[in-house]
């Protein structure tokens, strides 16, 4: 793994590459916790460091996974990022966020317990609180870092005046957004905004959550308990349109010597040294295939005829359902 640098103001090193790890405990169907486990040491053995995750993933069960995962290692070998401040009731459902300040302290409180650490690396709001000025939020993980309880401060899914307003207050290091071939909302206002300020990027979504793996059927089947069943993209005749362009991509990808995965992963860390793919491999399997990808070196022909491949008006479907798109301030 070569190292790479999120920010500049608040700089912090990492690997160029990260592992995501919401699916190991939610939203992607049932996961088996012994491998996911497993794959998180492999991910650290190859000199991956950030690891992310959130406090509402299966109801803090992601968090304890982490915890479960680093017991016996050396804190500092990695680098925690944790999104807090959606609320989930005991079945699952969602009801907003909360963001306000007494909030804040409390989701970290927790946090830390569940995690088994005495700091946080990167700490990030999940998304914007319509009813509390990110000002007052950053406030109050401003402070959080002044007490030692959080290294950095991060932002996700947020638009460039909420970064600009964010910033103002306290140094951001790096704002978590979904960026693939099939997501490149972030390059019209987001990109140029963190680029101006010196803020990093850690793009999640890189694999547009296994549509562009190579590995995805049109037959394959989606329980309830998965976001994917949910997703536009996912659906129908949109469906079928998407992994058209996958098909694509392989032909492409094939001709380098990759798979189309690997392919997928690169092309988003080839737009810039300042980003870096979060990939949500549950197993090792997949992990060892993503981790390839982080040495691969795309010529301009490269990425001319990838991006000639999936072109991203042929994209269909949004990335998420409509309510949820409602909510996104970096959708705005």
């Amino acid at each position: 793994m070569r190292d790479a640098q999120l920010g500049t103001t608040s700089p912090v090193t990492t690997a160029n590459l990260g592992l995501g790890l919401m699916g190991m405990s939610a939203l992607y169907g049932p996961a088996d916790q012994e491998e996911a486990v497993k794959t998180i040491h492999s991910a650290l053995d190859a000199g991956v460091t950030l690891l992310d995750t959130g406090d509402f993933y299966a109801m803090g069960d992601n968090e304890m996974l982490l915890n479960r995962a680093l017991r016996g290692r050396d804190r500092d070998q990695a680098l925690i990022s944790v999104k807090f401040g959606a609320l989930r009731g005991p079945d699952g459902a969602w009801f907003g966020y909360d963001l306000r300040p007494e909030a804040v302290k409390n989701s970290l409180a927790y946090s830390l317990k569940r995690l088994g650490v005495d700091h946080i690396d990167i700490y990030r709001p999940a998304r914007l609180d319509p009813n509390v000025p990110i000002e007052e939020t950053v406030g109050a993980l401003a402070e959080m870092v002044e007490a030692g309880y959080i290294r950095h401060i991060g932002l996700s899914e947020v638009g460039a005046e909420t970064i600009r307003r964010a910033h103002a207050v306290h140094p951001i290091t790096d704002v978590q957004i979904e960026y693939s071939l099939f997501s490149r909302g972030i390059e019209r206002d987001v990109l140029p905004a963190v680029r101006e300020l010196g803020i990093g990027v850690t793009a999640y979504g890189v694999l547009s959550r296994g549509l562009l793996s190579g590995h995805w059927t049109p037959d394959r089947g989606l329980s309830g308990q998965d976001f994917r069943s949910f997703s536009p993209r996912f659906r129908d005749e949109n469906l079928d349109r998407n992994l058209s362009l996958v098909e694509r991509l392989r032909k492409v990808a094939e001709a380098k010597g990759l798979t189309t995965a690997q392919a997928a992963i690169a092309w988003v860390a080839a737009q810039g040294t300042d980003i870096v793919p979060l990939v949500g491999a549950r197993t090792r399997e997949r992990l060892a295939e993503s981790l390839a990808a982080a040495d691969v070196e795309l010529t301009q022909s490269d990425l001319d005829a990838i991006s000639a491949a999936v072109p991203a008006d042929r994209v269909a479907g949004d990335r998420y359902p409509e309510p949820l798109m409602a909510e996104l301030d970096s959708e705005k």
